[in-house]
């Protein structure tokens, strides 16, 4: 218990020392993490760890011309993948698009998806950008406030004090660091994650479209 509270203690005074923007950074720090969370949860949720078992079973389905059976494999499934591969098939064969509208149609889900697997990025980005800068302005305000102790106090000023008044200025740099690289990092995983998902959307649609639908065995979208 005792050392929680010398925790909490030279936390709350490192907030103190870093005045305004320190206060400032935190936020951003409880905002990007609350984002890196969110995120995980929704890439979990759209399968990017899952390996596609699913929609690798349906594509060989439909490479044997069990539309129907392919389909339903993927009926209800949460993943991109998924979601992507039953677009390209409904579109496929959908008497009424030809070959150059179902890819369109494709096309135009894939954007979605990916959009979807996108979102909070942007949040991310600004955050590894806006940490570091606040830091620095901190600092900056921090030097001021003490060259201009410094310059009050004339030939009686104590260069530690000087020193001190800099080291606390350099505090607010420091934080934004801190808060600035685990977000980049964060931000760098998931458009790694987001890019191989869009590659493997990409062949699935790719294999989809390489096997002709004969008009015989056309079904409706809502099948």
């Amino acid at each position: 218990m005792t050392a929680l509270t010398d925790s909490l203690a030279a936390a709350w005074e490192f907030l103190v020392l870093g005045g305004p923007t320190i206060w400032a950074i935190a936020a951003l720090s409880v905002a990007g993490l609350a984002v890196i969370l969110w995120k995980l949860w929704r890439l979990i949720r759209f399968g990017a760890w899952s390996g596609g078992a699913h929609t690798a079973e349906a594509v060989a389905l439909w490479a044997e011309g069990r539309e129907k059976a392919a389909m339903a494999r993927l009926t209800g499934r949460r993943s991109l993948r998924a979601g992507l591969a039953l677009a390209a098939m409904r579109a496929r064969c959908d008497p009424t698009l030809d070959d150059a509208a179902a890819q369109a149609e494709t096309e135009r889900v894939a954007r979605g998806l990916l959009a979807e697997a996108r979102s909070g990025l942007r949040a991310l980005e600004l955050i590894s950008t806006i940490a570091p800068l606040l830091g620095l302005l901190g600092t900056v305000l921090g030097m001021i406030a003490a060259f201009q102790a410094l310059q009050q106090a004339g030939a009686r000023a104590d260069p530690a004090t000087l020193a001190g008044g800099i080291w606390e200025a350099l505090l607010t740099t420091a934080a934004g660091m801190a808060v600035a690289i685990p977000a980049g990092i964060a931000l760098s995983w998931f458009e790694s994650i987001i890019d191989r998902l869009r590659h493997d959307m990409e062949d699935t649609a790719t294999r989809i479209f390489l096997r002709p639908v004969a008009p015989h065995s056309a079904l409706k979208v809502a099948e």
